[in-house]
C-alpha cells in the first residue's frame, strides 16, 4: 500500500515503511516537504504494524539543501521564513521509532541535517556529506551545531563546519557519519535489511532503549536551533553573505571581506 503526503511517499515492507521523497531536481529544503516529511514520520508512529523507517529520496542528490537565496527557496522571503522549517526540523527529532536513511548522493546543509535525523545512515559510493554554510558566509542550522559533534565528535564536527570541506562515503564511514557503504545499485536493499533487523526486535523495547540513547533530543535541537536562528540572521545582512550566494550560484570561490 502506497501512502502519500504531498511530495513524500510511504510503501510499506512487512513492519518497515519506506519514505521516498520527491523535490526534483536536488530535493532541496522546503517547509512544505519538511512538513510533509514530520506528517509522514509521524503517521507511522501512529501505525502499530510499523516499527522502522527508511528515510530515502529520488534523483542523484539525496538532499542538496535550503535555497538560501532564490527568491523561491528558504529563506527567499527572509530570514522570518527560516524559523518555520525548524520547527519542523523539532518534529522530525521527535519521531519515535528508528530510522535509517540511504544517502545516494549530496547531502548537503540543511540536506546534511535532514540525515541526522536518522539513527543509521547508509552511504552510496557517490554520497557526499557537506556542511557548506561559512562557503555561503552563513551559520550552520537544523541543528547541525548539536547532532554533528553528537555523531562524530567535536574536532571533526569543527572540521566540517569551519572549513565547508566534503566528506565521501569511505571517510564517513571511517567517522562514523555512515554505518554502511554498499553499492548505488543495491543502497536501498542494504537499508531496508538494516530496518528489518530493528523491525525484528521487541517494538516497545526497541522504542524505550532508543529514547534512552537519544536523550532529550528533540528539546536540545529546539535549544540550538534557537540559537543557531539567531546568528543566522544577523550574518544574513552582511555583504559576505551576498557574496556567498552568488559566488556559490557563480560556481566560484567567494571573495570575502569580513563585513
Amino acid at each position: 500500500m502506497t501512502t502519500k503526503f504531498g511530495n513524500v511517499l510511504v510503501d510499506t515492507d512487512g513492519a518497515v515503511a519506506l519514505v521516498e521523497f520527491d523535490n526534483p531536481p536536488f530535493n532541496f529544503v522546503t517547509i512544505p516537504l519538511m512538513k510533509d516529511l514530520a506528517d509522514a514520520l509521524d503517521a507511522i508512529d501512529a501505525d502499530t504494524t510499523l516499527r522502522a523507517s527508511v528515510l530515502t529520496s529520488t534523483g542523484k542528490a539525496f538532499c542538496a539543501g535550503a535555497e538560501l537565496g532564490s527568491p523561491t527557496g528558504v529563506g527567499g522571503a527572509g530570514i522570518d521564513s527560516v524559523s518555520p522549517l525548524y520547527v519542523q526540523a523539532v518534529r522530525l527529532f521527535s519521531i519515535r521509532k528508528p530510522i535509517v536513511a540511504a544517502i545516494q548522493g549530496a547531502a548537503v546543509g540543511a540536506g546534511l541535517g535532514l540525515a541526522l535525523v536518522a539513527d543509521f545512515r547508509i552511504a552510496a559510493p557517490e554520497a557526499r556529506f557537506v556542511s557548506n554554510f561559512v562557503k555561503l558566509g552563513f551559520h550552520p542550522g537544523f541543528g547541525i551545531t548539536y547532532t554533528l559533534p553528537r555523531v562524530i565528535g567535536d574536532q571533526r564536527a569543527a572540521l566540517m563546519c569551519l572549513t565547508g570541506r566534503r566528506i565521501k562515503a569511505q571517510e564517513a564511514l571511517a567517522w562514523g557519519l555512515a554505518d554502511e557503504v554498499a553499492p548505488l545499485e543495491g543502497l536501498r536493499a542494504a537499508a531496508l535489511n538494516l530496518a528489518r533487523e530493528l523491525a525484528d526486535n521487541a517494538p516497545l523495547s526497541v522504542q524505550a532503549t532508543r529514547a534512552t540513547l537519544r536523550g532529550e533530543l528533540a528539546a536540545a535541537v529546539k535549544a540550538r536551533t534557537d540559537i543557531e536562528l539567531r546568528e543566522q540572521t544577523w550574518l544574513r545582512a552582511t555583504a559576505d553573505f551576498a557574496e556567498g550566494v552568488k559566488s556559490v550560484n557563480e560556481r566560484r570561490a567567494g571573495v570575502f571581506v569580513g563585513a
